[in-house]
């Protein structure tokens, strides 16, 4: 059994934006990424401060923002705005989640889409699913790119995506399924019927549903190659912290099974704040004029 270690692919990851940071800036471009924080729910602040650490590691200027729970919608899409219109500033995020009362959405498609590096914009959405994307999301970008790495062969197999949301799930089955990746994929979720059913078909089992070990051995083929999506902290007496991280799947039990699996802690989520990282490099280059990409005539 393969352990694809996140690690291992983000060590290679990181030479390179290293070297593309130092290439940028010997051109005259320093790539700035801002990152507004809304809050301090726990788990955002530990990931903001993950995205601004390594940031600064890669070379790459970061700004964050962090405003208080009680922000109105006004006040936050103000802050925003004067990021959009700060030409310094190449990268623009607004940490999810929000505070409920706050609209997600609208904030989503009130970042500029040249500076959309989370690829959360309808326009850049848009542009995905056409299959001429701009961004490419964090995290399925690092699950590409784990594939890639471990030369996981998708085409003409069948992909099993367990998860739905605008994140993870659905830019991931249609990344899939377009021409160079050739697999045929099918996205499964919290209300699809005899769930195993569907799982148990998969060559390839993407687990991002959200609940803790929840993917045992009776939803896994023998063989099969599994990615882990979800990161959870579980109530663990026998820890030193009282807690564990785990994922989505039950690592030990379906280990045994398959052919090759990503681990919680040390898997994908090592990989998501390196594809940020590359959105915002991109980013710079098309504000630069660098480069070009789709849709370059909307901003």
């Amino acid at each position: 059994m393969i352990v694809m270690s996140g690690k291992e692919v983000g060590t290679a990851l990181e030479a390179d934006l290293t070297e593309e940071v130092a290439a940028l800036k010997a051109a005259g471009v320093e790539p700035r990424l801002a990152v507004v924080l809304v809050g301090d729910n726990p788990e955002s602040q530990t990931y903001v401060g993950t995205k601004v650490r390594t940031a600064r590691r890669l070379g790459i200027e970061s700004e964050d923002f962090h405003l208080p729970a009680e922000t109105s919608q006004a006040e936050l899409e103000g802050q925003l705005q004067r990021l959009n219109a700060d030409p310094a500033v190449h990268g623009v995020l607004c940490q999810l989640p929000l505070p409920g009362h706050l609209d997600a959405t609208r904030i989503a498609g009130l970042i500029n889409p040249l500076k959309d590096v989370d690829c959360f914009h309808p326009f850049n959405f848009g542009l995905l699913a056409e299959g001429t994307p701009r961004f490419t999301p964090c995290t399925p970008a690092g699950i590409l790119a784990m594939l890639r790495h471990y030369r996981i062969v998708v085409a003409g197999r069948h992909v099993v995506m367990l998860g739905r949301s605008n994140i993870v799930g659905r830019p991931m089955s249609l990344l899939l399924s377009q021409k160079g990746w050739d697999a045929t994929v099918t996205v499964c979720h919290s209300l699809t019927g005899d769930l195993a059913r569907y799982t148990r078909q998969a060559d390839v089992l993407i687990a991002a549903i959200g609940r803790p070990e929840w993917v045992g051995p009776d939803h896994v083929r023998e063989g099969a190659v599994v990615i882990d999506v979800g990161v959870h902290r579980v109530t663990d007496a026998s820890r030193p912290r009282g807690y564990r991280i785990c994922g989505d799947v039950a690592y030990d039990a379906v280990m045994p099974l398959v052919s090759a699996m990503t681990p919680v802690p040390g898997g994908v989520g090592l990989l998501t704040v390196l594809m940020l990282m590359r959105n915002t490099l991109l980013a710079a280059r098309l504000a630069a004029g660098l480069d070009k990409a789709p849709g370059m005539g909307v901003k």
